[in-house]
């Protein structure tokens, strides 16, 4: 994958995640910005912030949520980015993580 492709799956991704979360916020503990591309999830109770940014280096989705760091790659057979460790895409994996920050099942992407 190029520069340029990776640039439109990446915005591709992240602007799909980001019309799903601003639904999910109407009914779950928490507000979605965005900034220069970079879209951050920010929680009141108990307080944190979620960072997911595309790494157009290494040509990589980044997650940092939950004092750790997701990393995912491009996935042909899935067509979407995928964290390798778990098999899990982009939108499910953000539900999962704001859903353990807040403690309950709220977020569904």
């Amino acid at each position: 994958m190029d520069d340029q492709q990776f640039r439109q799956r990446s915005e591709t991704s992240i602007g799909e995640l980001k019309k799903a979360l601003y639904t999910a916020e109407e009914s779950a503990d928490f507000e979605v910005e965005e900034q220069h591309g970079v879209l951050n999830l920010v929680f009141d109770d108990p307080p944190a912030k979620f960072v997911i940014t595309p790494n157009a280096p290494v040509r990589q989705i980044w997650i940092s949520a939950l004092s750790t760091s997701f990393k995912l790659g491009w996935s042909d057979a899935t067509g979407d980015f995928v964290l390798e460790k778990t098999g899990e895409t982009l939108k499910p994996l953000v539900a999962r993580l704001a859903n353990q920050q807040l403690g309950e099942e709220a977020v569904k992407l």
